[in-house]
């Protein structure tokens, strides 16, 4: 359908006035909340870090020298690598990959029980139980986080209690309580996603397999999981990306050496007052996560499209 034909018939489904709304409203949305700070974001990322007085004066060029520092540490040395920030950098990449796979794995079996066995008023609790302890904020989240996996925290209390520790075990310096409390933030962005792509499978489907003698490991592998792909490639796109960019939630749970690509580019908006280089490593962030979850896409053959439905 080309563009005109396309705006006709959506003027005709919604009529000329509430077309024009919404096409205003959208276009607002996407260019001066989306766009706008991402083109002012690459464009002071490719610009020196001047003082306000000689901004748009002869010194305010384009440069790489934030990329550079980033890879080598210095705009002007390229002989050693700037190990401390791609460090960060790859860690909180596999930190996120690890925190996608575990809400998955976490996830798949709930929303499988939710879509296929859970009806009624049981079905609408187990929903319920899920949704409200997310209306509390965030960062009180993670803060409860932070006392339950304490050294006099619950966790420890009751592994001590019951024998299995001597002493109290350092959670938050293992990175123990940084990765249950990232998993649980974005856990209902896993398992909606699945829930709406595995309760839309016809049941007939695994009961003739059964019939058939297939075992559940089978069934999953071969009917489930291709027919909820969509919803999987949704859901882990979703915890991957905000992982990543998750600031919150590192910033008080993590310990001394879990030190977050994010709390860089924070480091250099607010403490350095060095915009141009925050913005550089955030956009560096950006790329990557986008790059990586195309690729991802490519690798497992889902479309956008399937994403979007």
């Amino acid at each position: 359908m080309n563009p005109r034909a396309y705006f006709e018939n959506f003027f005709q489904r919604n009529g000329r006035a509430l077309g024009t709304f919404l096409l205003a409203v959208v276009s607002v949305w996407i260019l001066i909340l989306i766009l706008a700070p991402q083109l002012f974001m690459v464009d002071f990322s490719f610009r020196h870090n001047l003082p306000p007085a000689e901004i748009g004066g002869a010194k305010d060029t384009y440069t790489l020298e934030h990329y550079k520092f980033m890879v080598y540490g210095s705009a002007q040395s390229q002989g050693s690598y700037n190990t401390v920030d791609l460090g960060v950098f790859l860690r909180t990449l596999l930190a996120a990959l690890f925190v996608t796979m575990f809400d998955l794995a976490i996830c798949y079996p709930v929303a499988y029980y939710l879509a296929q066995s859970a009806s009624g008023g049981w079905g609408r609790l187990m929903v319920l139980s899920l949704i409200v302890p997310f209306w509390v904020n965030e960062i009180l989240r993670a803060f409860a986080f932070r006392i339950l996996f304490g050294t006099t925290g619950v966790m420890n209390n009751m592994l001590m209690a019951v024998g299995i520790l001597d002493q109290p075990y350092d959670f938050i310096r293992e990175d123990v309580a940084l990765y249950a409390g990232l998993g649980y933030a974005f856990i209902l962005l896993m398992i909606f996603p699945l829930y709406n792509a595995i309760e839309s499978l016809d049941k007939n489907q695994i009961e003739a397999a059964r019939d058939l003698g297939a075992s559940w490991l089978r069934i999953h592998f071969r009917i489930v999981v291709p027919y909820a792909k969509p919803g999987i490639s949704s859901g882990c796109t979703m915890v991957f990306m905000l992982t990543a960019g998750a600031l919150a939630a590192p910033q008080i749970l993590g310990g001394p050496s879990s030190l977050w690509f994010t709390q860089l580019v924070f480091q250099w908006f607010n403490q350095g007052q060095n915009w141009n280089r925050g913005s550089a490593y955030a956009l560096v962030l950006l790329i990557s996560t986008i790059v990586l979850v195309t690729i991802a896409m490519k690798i497992f053959k889902v479309r956008l499209g399937d994403i979007g439905k």
